[in-house]
C-alpha cells in the first residue's frame, strides 16, 4: 500500500531521438513491478493548446518564438492542474517526457532567455525531484528520427536548432538534473537510469 503522503516527480529530457519516450515506458514498467503506482505523462499535454502546438510542428510552419513559449506555458498549466499535481497529492509517481526544461532548451535556442523562462517557470510550476537528460549528439538523434518512421516534426526536428538546444540542455546546472549518455544500447541506459533513480530517490534498493 502506497503511504507516501506527497508523490515524486520524476522528468525526462532530451534532444528529439534521444530514445524519452522509450526510457519512459521502461521506467514506468519497472517502477510499477517494484509495487509502485506510477502517472505515466508528457508533453505538449493533449489539450487545445498542445493540439496547437503538434499541428505547428507537423506543418513546417513556424511562429514567434514568443508564440510558442506562450502555448507552452498554457497546456503546462493545465497539465499541472489536470494531471501532474494531483497524482503528486495522492502520494503516487509521476514520470513525465518533457517540462518546463524544454521549453528553456528549445524556446532558448530561438533567441529567448532560458535563464529568464528557468526563473518565471520555477515560480509557477512545481520542481521535479529528479530530471534525466538524456544525452545525445543532435544528428544521432535524427538518424533515430527518420529510423522510426513517426510523423515528422519539422519545426523542432532541425539539426542546427537542435545543436543550440543540447548545448543549453549541458549548460544547465541543478543538483537535481543529471545527464545520462543516451547513445548506448537500449537496456543498458535504462539499466542506467534505473541506477540512478534508485540511489537518487531511494526507490527499489
Amino acid at each position: 500500500m502506497n503511504t507516501r503522503a506527497r508523490g515524486l516527480f520524476i522528468v525526462f529530457e532530451g534532444v528529439d531521438g534521444s530514445g524519452k519516450s522509450t526510457q519512459v515506458a521502461r521506467m514506468v514498467r519497472w517502477l510499477g513491478a517494484g509495487g509502485h503506482t506510477v502517472v505515466s505523462t508528457r508533453e505538449p499535454h493533449d489539450c487545445e493548446a498542445g493540439r496547437r502546438i503538434r499541428e505547428m510542428a507537423r506543418s513546417g510552419e513556424r511562429v514567434s518564438a514568443e508564440q510558442e513559449l506562450a502555448w507552452f506555458q498554457e497546456q503546462r498549466r493545465l497539465h499541472v492542474h489536470d494531471v501532474i499535481e494531483p497524482a503528486l497529492a495522492a502520494g503516487q509517481i509521476v514520470v513525465c517526457d518533457r517540462y518546463y526544461f524544454s521549453s528553456a532548451a528549445y524556446q532558448g535556442a530561438r533567441g529567448l532567455d532560458p535563464e529568464r523562462i528557468l526563473r518565471e517557470s520555477e515560480a509557477e510550476f512545481p520542481t521535479p525531484d529528479l530530471v534525466l537528460l538524456l544525452d545525445l549528439a543532435p544528428e544521432a538523434g535524427l538518424d533515430r528520427v527518420a529510423s522510426r518512421g513517426a510523423p515528422a516534426e519539422p519545426v523542432f526536428e532541425d539539426q542546427e536548432r537542435l545543436q543550440a538546444v543540447a548545448k543549453i540542455y549541458r549548460s544547465f546546472a541543478f543538483p537535481f538534473f543529471v545527464r545520462v549518455d543516451a547513445s548506448g544500447q537500449e537496456e543498458a541506459v535504462a539499466a542506467s537510469l534505473q541506477q540512478i533513480v534508485s540511489e537518487r530517490l531511494g526507490l527499489l534498493r
